[in-house]
């Protein structure tokens, strides 16, 4: 068998005896949380007592065989054997009971049993008094849970009095969609395009979020353009201004520069190019992609003269400047406007469809659909800053356009 990283971290903690009471493995569609949870729990009921009885569940009998059963009966051939018509299966010699989750009537059909190991798929969808009955009938010594949810939203049962709960006994393993190194690329960048809003930062990024914390909600694919349909657009309404970005990268963050550029009229904005690195390497190395990227940008738009940085650094500003002294372009602090003056700004620009990101900006676009609000913090509409989402990017964007509130915003 062959592992992502992020599956392999998971099979070790197996091997390493460290699972809890609980085990769930939460995140994103094609993650690969299903495919290692489900050899986990294979591979820990061939360990486990042959005389005590195990139970598998799904929302559905059917949900069930289609994303568990058959798929672990493929992987394992004759050491497994089910029957969804009899509710039940051998798997290493030991009895697996079936069972649906559907709706409330089905936790009467648990009462009574005493288990000695439990999986749940799609756990998020089960009814919450039979997954409460399902917990008290796990009472054997070292009994243990097995499960995979998809997100939902941060008030649901299960986030709210499990997930989030200091005191449950519980092991949780997050999956992001990028962990499932054996997808091809031009799939991924699929899946990404078809989800938006909070169905991506759910199903794509894996997070917990509801629609009304959403920072950016009116952004979508209809705001991302193809090269070609970049170039048409700049031709019928040419550039007057193109300007650089800069944030830097620290602990557990990323160095971001983008190019923006505000067409005649000063009437829309456009994500024209970018650059991330989250390795950080060293300040010259910073210094000379900073070197190429503004190099490169200025041969493209001729119309580039300014580069906008966070003022935190000015060492790396003042190398910055001597970097590029012979291009054209200036290098000056940011404005670095209160973070909701910039975030309205950009929401006014997209309602009123005139903010627009080359779809050669992945990083800037995953930025925009991922950026949600604090939860703790929502009446003070704080952007939630934790390194769940790419926040350096968006303040490189931020920085390169928030200087012409009064030119945009005039009519």
């Amino acid at each position: 068998m062959i592992f992502s990283p992020r599956q392999a971290e998971a099979m070790a903690l197996l091997k390493r005896r460290e699972l809890r009471r609980l085990n769930v493995f939460e995140g994103s569609v094609r993650s690969g949380k299903t495919y290692v949870s489900m050899i986990m729990w294979a591979f820990w009921i061939a360990g486990s007592p042959k005389d005590r009885a195990y139970m598998m569940c799904g929302k559905t009998l059917t949900t069930l065989k289609r994303n568990v059963l058959e798929p672990l009966k493929e992987l394992l051939g004759g050491s497994f054997e089910f029957s969804i018509t009899k509710k039940e299966g051998e798997l290493f010699g030991r009895r697996i009971y079936f069972e649906g989750a559907a709706n409330a009537e089905a936790e009467s059909k648990i009462r009574g049993l005493t288990l000695m190991g439990a999986y749940c798929d799609e756990l998020s969808l089960f009814d919450e008094d039979f997954f409460v009955m399902l917990l008290s009938r796990l009472s054997e010594d070292g009994a243990k849970l097995f499960a995979t949810t998809n997100p939902d939203c941060p008030t649901h049962w299960l986030k709210r009095d499990y997930l989030d709960n200091p005191a449950v006994d519980l092991l949780s393993m997050k999956f992001a969609l990028t962990d499932n190194v054996f997808l091809p690329k031009k799939y991924v960048e699929q899946l990404k395009n078809e989800f938006v809003g909070v169905f991506y930062v759910g199903f794509i990024l894996g997070e917990w979020v509801s629609a009304e914390v959403m920072v950016y909600e009116g952004f979508s694919n209809d705001c991302i353009l193809s090269a070609d349909e970049l170039d048409r657009r700049l031709t019928e309404n040419k550039l007057i201004t193109a300007v650089i970005g800069v944030d830097y990268g620290g602990n557990g963050s990323a160095s971001a520069f983008v190019l923006a550029g505000l067409d005649a009229g000063f009437k829309n904005l456009y994500v024209l190019a970018e650059f991330h690195d989250k390795r950080n390497r060293s300040a010259e190395s910073l210094i000379s992609s900073f070197k190429e990227f503004v190099e490169a940008q200025k041969k493209r738009f001729p119309m580039l003269n300014i580069a906008y940085c966070d003022s935190a650094e000015q060492l790396l500003i003042k190398s910055f400047r001597q970097a590029i002294r012979d291009t054209g372009v200036e290098v000056k602090n940011a404005l670095k406007k209160p973070i909701n003056t910039r975030i309205n700004m950009l929401n006014r620009l997209i309602a009123a469809k005139r903010f627009y990101v080359s779809a050669e900006c992945p990083h800037v676009i995953e930025a925009l659909r991922g950026a949600v609000w604090d939860e703790r913090q929502l009446h003070k509409d704080v952007r939630l800053d934790n390194g769940t989402s790419d926040i350096d990017s968006l303040d490189a964007l931020e920085y390169a356009f928030e200087r012409f509130e009064r030119q945009m915003f005039r009519f």
